[in-house]
């Protein structure tokens, strides 16, 4: 089965709402076997409704819509889909008392355009929608199918999820299982170089890169009738991966991101982190706190821009600051021990460089960055260059930064006796 996703709002058209239900669905759909190959947004015009449907059922045989439900005059998704399958619409006591109770409910009172949402396709299967007012539908006809939702997601993902998916799982009978390795620290063109012939020969289960900054995810997916025979063709695939790939490379399997994979790892082993930075600003422990359950491995941080707080809080030497300066081995060193110390946690990580874009010279340009990690095990630091990301956009290295800080406090914590 091949879908198309309609999504119908002048709003999303002019940027006003991001248009969320498109990435939702189209998950969904995935996870079902569900072939997804365009996605269509129209404003709430009827004459652009009608070509758009008329266009999405030329290409395929489900289409799913979102918005235009409503009882204002613009709201014309389903007379625009009775058209289509040439069915009238009607209005039933069922429907009618089920609006009724509904505003009652609410505590609401219901106004004279408020009857439309009660009106239907002939022959339609309404789908209840406990969080709103505007019910979903489904027509069926010569082989097409049209699902209509709400556009408010918090009443179209619930609609989804206990109405269309039951409906949609008993057309498909097969699954779509996706696993996603997360790789750092290797270059998307190296990726994609070393796992070209895995990428480009396999049908299923399928290899695709996906880079995001300093970061690419590599997504195993493989269509079965069930979860378990997808796991059985996804498995050996990730062990081909992994054979290729430096195993430190890949530091999570299905994770938000490197900070939730940080998270867990101290999590499971009962180990403490702590912060000193300077360049980043802040920037690791706000990723680390943007966890849930954060609060039980991160001891504390300081965001240590002067020589002063250096010295006074990290214990950092004034005569390590006057022999090499600010930005250096050393004194990245001796602040990631001073917030160990000082925080009595297990690992001390610290930053210290320069974000751009002025500040540089030859001998210290933009972007370079120390990075420490310290911990009774593992004790190293980094020298980064990553003025290649850009120079002269200083987020961009302020990121990156705190990216190698939070990947190498993984690895550290990986290395555990």
């Amino acid at each position: 089965m091949k879908a198309e996703i309609l999504c119908i709002g002048t709003e999303l058209l002019l940027g006003d709402i991001v248009n969320t239900n498109a990435a939702f669905l189209a998950q969904k759909l995935a996870q079902m076997g569900i072939e997804v190959y365009h996605q269509t947004v129209v404003g709430d015009n009827p004459e652009r409704l009608k070509t758009a449907l008329g266009e999405a059922f030329s290409r395929c045989d489900l289409v799913l819509t979102t918005g235009g439900l409503g009882p204002t005059y613009d709201d014309l998704t389903k007379e625009t889909v009775a058209q289509y399958f040439g069915r009238e619409m009607v209005t039933t006591e069922e429907q009618l008392t089920i609006l009724k109770n509904r505003f009652a409910a609410l505590g609401h009172g219901m106004t004279e355009n408020n009857l439309k949402q009660a009106a239907m396709p002939e022959g339609a299967t309404v789908l209840p929608n406990p969080n709103g007012t505007a019910p979903g539908l489904i027509v069926e006809g010569d082989g097409k199918i049209a699902v209509l939702m709400p556009g408010p997601p918090k009443e179209m993902q619930p609609m989804m999820e206990n109405s269309v998916i039951p409906y949609l799982m008993e057309k498909s009978g097969q699954i779509l299982l996706s696993r996603t390795l997360h790789v750092f620290g290797v270059g998307e063109s190296t990726v994609e170089y070393l796992l070209k012939d895995l990428m480009t020969g396999s049908r299923n289960p399928t290899l695709a890169p996906y880079a995001k900054m300093g970061e690419v995810t590599l997504r195993i997916t493989a269509k079965a009738k069930d979860e378990a025979e997808a796991n059985a063709l996804i498995d050996p695939m990730e062990a081909k991966v992994r054979a290729i790939l430096d195993p430190k490379a890949i530091y999570g399997v299905n994770v938000a991101g490197l900070q939730d994979a940080l998270v867990k790892e101290l999590t499971q082993r009962g180990l403490k982190i702590a912060t000193a930075e300077s360049c980043t600003g802040g920037y690791i422990s706000k990723r680390i706190t943007e966890v849930p359950g954060s609060s039980a491995v991160l001891d504390g941080g300081v965001v240590s821009y002067s020589n002063e707080i250096k010295e006074k809080l990290l214990g950092v030497s004034h005569g390590t600051l006057v022999q090499h300066g600010a930005v250096s081995r050393e004194t990245a060193l001796e602040m990631a021990r001073g917030i160990r110390s000082l925080c009595g946690a297990d690992i001390g990580v610290s930053t210290t460089g320069i974000a751009g874009p002025g500040g540089g010279t030859a001998e210290k340009p933009v972007g370079l960055v120390y990075l420490c990690v310290s911990s009774p095990w593992r004790e190293e630091v980094f020298e980064l260059h990553l003025a290649r990301f850009s120079t002269t956009l200083r987020e961009d290295i302020r990121y990156m930064a705190s990216s190698h800080a939070l990947y190498q406090a993984l690895l550290t914590a990986r290395m555990k006796p």
